[in-house]
């Protein structure tokens, strides 16, 4: 589910965003056709869309034509896998979600390495946040735990497995002393279904999967992650105003290539992708969407980020033995 408006495309089918003139690049023939952007998720979610808005304002900024190519499957690893084979010439990218940093620890036998991607720039990221069915009787987060160390184990949260969804629920059950239900599912989109139908008691899900139904007064929202309220949701108190112990957690997306693609491209793709994703009317839309904060990172800090996450979240994986599903 998304909030974001765009065209539907089906899954796995490349869609051109946009075909004006090809231009050249600090001298080289750089880019030499269409530019493939890699989304290792179906369209719907965050991802999709965060993608193709980015795609087609750098198109627009530049005249390369960019091509979404989406690429589901296994939390993201199936198109990660693609992006990491692909020809290291800066005709292909990716655009994912924080999740694709958790692979290595959750998916047995990948089929690449994350040295064989690179790292562009880190887009934005965004708290997530905790919602129910407004006929819970949960008005905060505090009163789920309150409720499962009543009932240890019998409060329903659905959950993606190899996520960063999971590893936050995970670890607040850990070290806050209550049991929840886990209910694994393949998206997000089916999530959001079943606590709008009541179906499961709540979820932690992405700000731009949920604020329509919150605004509606579908869902209610018991709290959101950050070190601070969100912008969009600035009624809803973080965990840690809750008083529970935890780690400030966001959302995140992230643009990729192919490991040993040429610094002259990758310093002008970090260019564009910076001006396209600073420009006023994307950032709106983030903002206003997705509750995105645009960070439009260097490669350098990008990688540095990647590499303090993994840090962070492989430990508590390892301390706490938590399991994808």
């Amino acid at each position: 589910m998304t909030l974001l408006h765009r065209r539907a495309v089906l899954a796995g089918v490349a869609t051109v965003v946009a075909a004006p003139a090809i231009v050249k690049a600090q001298g080289s023939d750089w880019p030499k056709g269409p530019i493939r952007v890699v989304v290792p998720f179906p369209p719907g979610g965050t991802t999709d869309p965060v993608a193709r808005i980015l795609a087609a304002k750098v198109s627009d900024n530049t005249g390369w034509a960019t091509v979404i190519d989406n690429k589901p499957g296994a939390a993201g690893a199936i198109g990660a896998a693609v992006a990491a084979k692909s020809p290291p010439d800066g005709q292909t990218w990716m655009v994912t979600f924080d999740s694709h940093i958790l692979s290595p620890a959750f998916t047995p036998n990948l089929t690449y390495k994350d040295s064989d991607l690179l790292n562009v720039m880190l887009v934005g990221r965004a708290p997530f946040v905790a919602v129910c069915h407004p006929d819970r009787p949960y008005k905060s987060f505090s009163d789920i735990v309150a409720d499962a160390k009543k009932r240890p184990g019998k409060i329903s949260v659905g959950l993606l497995p190899a996520s960063g969804q999971l590893l936050l629920t995970s670890y607040l059950q850990k070290v806050n002393g209550f049991e929840l239900n886990h209910i694994y599912y393949k998206g997000g989109g089916p999530i959001m279904q079943d606590v709008l139908a009541g179906v499961i008691d709540f979820t932690v899900t992405t700000i731009g999967a949920a604020q329509l139904h919150v605004r509606s007064g579908k869902a209610r929202a018991l709290a959101t992650t950050g070190d601070k309220r969100a912008t969009s949701l600035p009624n809803v108190p973080t965990l840690a105003e809750q008083g529970l112990k935890t780690y400030p957690t966001y959302s995140w997306w992230g643009v990729y290539v192919p490991a040993g693609t040429p610094r002259p491209i990758v310093d002008r793709m970090s260019v564009e992708l910076a001006k396209a994703a600073r420009s006023p009317d994307v950032a709106q839309k983030f903002a206003d969407q997705i509750d995105m904060e645009i960070l439009a990172s260097t490669p350098e800090d990008f990688a540095a980020f990647q590499q303090r996450e993994q840090e962070r979240w492989f430990k508590v994986i390892k301390d706490y033995n938590i399991k994808s599903d």
